[in-house]
């Protein structure tokens, strides 16, 4: 019998050529030749730019006679000539960069996020060619088509035919600032901090005077030492009747605190009402501290955002009528009271509390009835009741009856939005309230995550543990602000959890390096779980500095705004 020849396929043989270590060794160390040898040629060519301008492409492979002043010779000075005078200008010494970081990036060494650096780079040249062209033009006559580039100089004019100098301004500006901001992550909170520091009303400089006023003071002082010299010459005098020299030195140093007048025959009566004031701002100064503001809204910051509509889930109430199969019911008790009679186990009394899924059959047993008796016959009751399988709880806690679980013959869909919708739910306390089904007697199960942080979901094949999973993850959904609540996931099948990719940039913690928002390299885990342990740690830090136990403690307390941020603090969400 002949072998077949299995050709191995293009896609896997490209696969195995990239995954090769001494590939990715040439193509690391020929990029990074790259960026040295363009960044070379740019710098030389802010020297030899008029000889590298007439320099045409087509002699770049001609003999050795004809020559430039370039530093990389007739190719740098082509591609300097290219990136500097007709497209970016000096904004083209981004590209090195470029090619640097994904050099690196092939001996596994990362300088910054490839796909980040490409983001920034590509739009950061685009607009400071067209700053520089704005700014400088082409007037200087400096580097062919001025600082800008062609690019630049040529934007700059368009846009000023269309909006005007001012109007190109503002615009250039704008884009700047936002650039800036959705650029670097920092920046953002470093302008927040820069206008709340400019604009914040300052309750505390109350001696912070103009400088003229310090002449009155000093006048007034000589005149009252003065007043002081005539008293013990002049005894007939009208200060000598009134004052006495601590009095004049006790009014000496009240006047230091608030004179706002150059008249020197200050009465008496004023002073006193202009000291009473101060020392009535002096003591809203020393509790100023201890101002109460308003609670933290820690949802400000993402203000527009709404919680899902319940439209997005499916209705099934329409695919159930809810009525009870009474005829099913009765069978079924029949059967366990004749199954248990053969064992001559004699009971009371039987009731039936029919659910979506299962109906729970509760008996109470005659006198003398040994409930280890009932509960050895579960197999026998299943057999009997042609069921796939039932559950004896013996007893139920709290109720004194024995409690014979049978699924139902036609058993309803328990959708999610019936859960998230019912009053149970919505009007739930919980820190984080998690739906998870409905309960024999039709009622909502609703539990708090939060007093469960170690949470194991196991169970065979086809059981409904990615059921139970998506259950715990809408809940939160439908329940939380982004602002309190960050999922880590991990998703080694990579099928389970790509549904959530769509909320990565609200509720998804990610490494800032990391090019996945749901990691399924099970590779790039230790990272993230690393990361993690570091997080935990230095929450705990907090909740130390904080004095306080757990999360809900402290997020209680800096809400009530008794935490500093500049001392570290922060909002923590789960």
């Amino acid at each position: 019998m002949a072998k077949k020849n299995h050709k191995p396929k293009a896609g896997k043989k490209r696969k195995k050529i990239f995954s090769d270590e001494r590939v990715k060794i040439i193509l690391g160390v020929t990029t990074i030749f790259m960026a040295a040898f363009l960044t070379l040629a740019f710098i030389s060519y802010f020297f030899t730019w008029k000889t590298d301008q007439s320099f045409q492409f087509s002699k770049v492979v001609s003999g050795a006679e004809i020559s430039v002043e370039n530093w990389s010779g007739k190719t740098g000075a082509h591609f300097a000539n290219l990136f500097i005078n007709k497209w970016f200008g000096v904004a083209s010494f981004t590209f090195p960069f470029l090619l640097l970081v994904i050099g690196f990036r092939f001996f596994k060494i990362k300088i910054y996020p490839i796909r980040k650096a490409f983001k920034i780079t590509i739009i950061g040249t685009l607009i400071l060619s067209v700053l520089l062209g704005y700014l400088f033009g082409n007037s200087t006559g400096y580097l062919g088509s001025g600082l800008g580039g062609g690019h630049g100089y040529i934007m700059a004019l368009w846009l000023n035919s269309f909006l005007g100098k001012a109007g190109t301004a503002f615009l250039l500006l704008v884009i700047i600032i936002s650039f800036i901001i959705l650029s670097f992550k920092k920046s953002y909170y470093w302008i927040k901090k820069l206008s709340s520091a400019l604009f914040r009303k300052n309750y505390t400089e109350f001696d912070d005077k103009p400088n003229d006023l310090n002449q009155p003071i000093d006048s007034l002082q000589e005149d009252q030492q003065d007043v002081v010299k005539e008293e013990s010459i002049e005894k007939d005098l009208l200060f000598t009747t009134k004052n006495t020299e601590a009095e004049i030195k006790k009014e000496n140093q009240e006047s230091k605190i608030r004179i706002e007048t150059k008249d020197l025959s200050i009465k008496e009566e004023e002073i006193e009402l202009t000291i009473e004031e101060k020392h009535k701002e002096e003591k809203l100064n020393g509790n100023l501290k201890n101002y109460q503001l308003e609670d933290y809204d820690p949802t400000l910051e993402l203000s527009s955002y709404k919680l899902p509509p319940l439209d997005l889930l499916e209705d099934h109430e329409q695919d159930t009528n809810g009525e009870i199969d009474k005829d099913e019911i009765i069978a079924n008790k029949n059967r366990i009271v004749e199954t248990l009679a053969n064992y001559k186990i004699q009971i009371d009394k039987i009731k039936a509390t029919v659910g979506p899924t299962v109906t729970l059959y509760e008996i109470i047993p005659a006198p003398g009835v040994r409930i280890s008796k009932i509960k050895n016959l579960e197999d026998d009751i299943a057999l009997s009741l042609a069921a796939l399988g039932i559950r004896i709880i013996a007893p139920i806690p709290g109720r004194g009856t024995i409690g014979i679980e049978v699924p139902n013959q036609k058993p309803e869909i328990v959708s999610m939005r019936s859960i998230l919708e019912s009053k149970v739910f919505s009007e739930s306390k919980y820190d984080l309230a998690i739906g998870l089904g409905k309960t024999i007697s039709n009622d909502t199960m609703v539990i708090d995550l939060a007093k469960m942080p170690h949470l194991l979901v196991a169970g065979a094949t086809g059981q409904g543990k990615s059921v139970g999973l998506n259950a715990i993850i809408a809940s939160l959904l439908y329940k939380k602000h982004p602002a309190q609540l960050k999922f880590v996931m991990v998703d080694p099948k990579k099928v389970e959890l790509t549904l959530y990719t769509k909320i990565e940039k609200h509720f998804l913690a990610m490494l800032p390096d990391s090019e996945e928002s749901i990691i399924t390299d099970t590779q790039k885990v230790v990272n993230t779980l690393n990361s993690l342990c570091i997080e935990m740690d230095q929450r705990y830090d907090l909740l130390k500095l904080g004095q306080v136990r757990n999360i809900k403690e402290y997020n209680a307390k800096f809400i009530a705004r008794k935490l500093n941020p500049e001392k570290g603090h922060k909002y923590l969400p789960y």
